[in-house]
């Protein structure tokens, strides 16, 4: 499972179209021509990360920290779980490089959030 699909499954409920996108391999085919498009619910993902981090008995700062923020969904934040998420986002930067490369990666996972059906505060996604 790609790092950025369990990001999505920690967030998103599993009924979001998000969530089902990301676990085909296969784009969904575009609507015919006037059929109606339906919109993606929005998840408020600053709210979900705000609870999970309430619960939490390490303070997490989840808003700027990548590392914290993997942390806080329970998920691997090694070095090396994080050159893989920048491998699937198409981070072109040097991986070894690895404060540039998380804040990077934090912006990517906020605006790819976003991108997805989430409401994430703009100063997040900069």
């Amino acid at each position: 499972m790609s790092i950025f699909k369990a990001i999505l499954d920690k967030i998103f409920p599993s009924s979001h179209p998000a969530v089902a996108r990301e676990a085909s391999s296969t784009a969904a085919p575009a609507p015919a021509g006037g059929a109606p498009v339906q919109a993606i619910p929005a998840v408020d993902v600053e709210s979900i990360l705000n609870g999970l981090a309430a619960k939490s008995p390490e303070k997490l700062n989840w808003k700027t920290s990548i590392v914290d923020l993997m942390k806080l969904l329970g998920l691997d934040s090694s070095l090396a779980a994080r050159k893989q998420l920048a491998t699937e986002l198409h981070y072109s930067g040097d991986t070894n490089d690895s404060a540039s490369m998380n804040i990077w990666l934090h912006k990517q996972v906020m605006q790819k959030l976003a991108d997805n059906g989430g409401k994430v505060p703009d100063d997040l996604k900069k």
